[in-house]
Formats: C-alpha cells, sequence, structure tokens
C-alpha cells in the first residue's frame, strides 16, 4: 500500500513538473501549398493504373498515371489494382 501511495505522489509530481525539457517540434515546409511537376506523358507508353475498392474488381476508386498521353491523378490508391492500356 504504501509504496502504491508512493507511486501516486511521484506520478502527480511528474505532471506537475514534466519530465525534462519542452519538446521543439521542427516545422517542415508547408505542404498543401507545394506543387509537383507534372509528369510529360507525351511520347510515354501508357502506365495508367486504376485502383478498386476491393477484391471484386467492380467499384473504381482513383486512377494515376500516363494514359493517352496526359497525365491522370483522381481519387484513392488501394491495393487492389490493375495496369490499363487502351490508346
Amino acid at each position: 500500500m504504501r509504496a502504491s501511495i508512493f507511486g501516486g505522489l511521484l506520478t502527480v509530481g511528474l505532471m506537475a513538473v514534466g519530465c525534462g525539457a519542452p519538446v521543439e517540434q521542427d516545422e517542415g515546409p508547408e505542404l498543401s501549398t507545394q506543387e509537383a511537376p507534372i509528369p510529360d506523358c507525351s511520347g510515354s507508353p501508357d502506365t495508367l493504373i486504376t485502383y478498386w475498392s476491393d477484391a471484386s474488381y467492380t467499384v473504381q476508386i482513383g486512377g494515376r498515371g500516363c494514359h493517352c498521353g496526359w497525365w491522370e491523378s483522381w481519387g484513392k490508391t488501394s491495393v487492389y489494382r490493375q495496369s490499363v492500356n487502351d490508346c
């Protein structure tokens, strides 16, 4: 019982005082304002990947890659994916 009371007092004391110096967080760049260059898909082979909601491959949820000479990127990605080459 005595150890339990001592442990409780120690915990309260540490919470009141803190455990060392404050942690400084390194602020990185603001990602929402950064723009990545769009890949040049002219003359590139089709590399479009379509993403599906589940293993039935019935609900498409996204796509990424070069498709018919244009960069395409929309929706979400998932582990259920297929390559598309229909140009």
